[in-house]
């Protein structure tokens, strides 16, 4: 990475003299993308000069089909703060590949903890729980409500076409795809899949999801939430979506009491979203996209196990990922039993 060209280049963006770049190290976390903390010196070596750190994120060197290009995330990570959203701050996007190589999107660095599984074994981290459950649901409304699906997005998101007449099973056509786009023969995903399209319910209109809305893709400090993360899945879609996915099973790390995130209460998340705003919805809607939460989640582990399979990306994480699918089969089967179809 050409550093004094990265520097140049956020120097213009912020419109100051100079940036030099005092440290660049990988940030962990970021299964699919590669992340970089940056700490920069802002001004010219005075006594006035600041310290600010940032974030860079590019491409892997392996990605999945169904992640967004850098360029259409960052573009819903600054509808987002836009919005009112408590996502971290879009300082630019580059796509000029003389600057270090490769497209990159540059966000102000937050402030705590995004792991997973260390939020939710740490109980220093997130503040009250409960509080925090909710605290997640109201930022999920926010998130339903950034963009009016009844209007024509902005130019810079017109990526984001026109929305799904039947997210359920459009979703359930995109999995069968990206099974089919990796050549995995999976029956008990293909089983999971039919009983999804049959079940499948109806929407009473989409709206924008985040759909990677979970415990791992948010930062928490010794108060409570900071930021919502990882934003290169977002588009139209169901809402309740959202909500099955941060309450299944799968996303819990361990903690299967604890249903919203493995972190709270479901009904403290639940009373969030409705207190932010968030659409009604029925308790049968989200079982049913929990279901679709394993079935994406193993698609999404065949895909990043195919990553590292391929030789482009040699990655321990990325293959044991990929040695994860055989749980989430199982889950599937028991959740889709022939006594659930209608």
């Amino acid at each position: 990475m050409d550093e004094t060209r990265l520097g140049a280049w956020i120097a213009g963006r912020l419109g100051v003299p100079a940036v030099t770049i005092e440290e660049s190290q990988a940030l962990g976390g970021g299964s699919i993308q590669e992340n970089r903390l940056l700490r920069c010196r802002i001004g010219t070596g005075r006594q006035a000069d600041v310290t600010r750190e940032f974030v860079l994120r590019r491409d892997a060197a392996a990605t999945i089909a169904s992640s967004r290009s850098r360029q259409e995330e960052f573009r819903l990570l600054e509808a987002a703060f836009a919005a009112g959203v408590r996502v971290p701050e879009p300082v630019g996007f580059c796509d000029d590949v003389g600057v270090i190589g490769a497209p990159f999107a540059l966000m102000g660095r937050v402030d705590g903890v995004g792991l997973g599984p260390r939020i939710v074994k740490d109980p220093t981290l997130g503040g009250d729980r409960e509080k925090l459950a909710e605290d997640l649901g109201r930022e999920l409304a926010r998130i339903h409500a950034v963009l009016d699906p009844r209007r024509d997005p902005p130019p810079d998101l017109a990526f984001l076409g026109p929305p799904e007449p039947e997210p359920a099973k459009a979703e359930v056509a995109r999995l069968r795809g990206s099974l089919d786009g990796i050549a995995a023969a999976r029956p008990a995903i293909e089983w999971g899949l039919r009983w999804a399209e049959v079940m499948a319910p109806p929407c009473a209109g989409p709206t924008l999801v985040h759909r990677d809305f979970r415990t791992g893709n948010y930062m928490v400090d010794g108060a409570g939430l900071t930021a919502i993360l990882d934003w290169e899945f977002a588009g139209w879609g169901d809402p309740v979506q959202d909500l099955g996915w941060f309450c299944a099973a799968c996303w819990r790390f361990g903690r299967k009491d604890l249903e919203a995130g493995g972190i709270g209460s479901r009904a403290a998340f639940e009373r969030g979203y409705a207190l932010g705003g968030g659409r009604s919805f029925t308790a049968e809607a989200v079982a049913y996209w929990e279901v679709m939460a394993h079935l994406r989640w193993a698609v999404i582990a065949l895909e990043q196990g195919a990553r590292h399979v391929s030789g482009r990306e040699f990655s321990l994480e990325l293959a044991l990922t990929g040695r994860m699918v055989p749980e989430l089969e199982q889950a599937i089967l028991r959740a889709t039993a022939p006594a659930t179809w209608r």
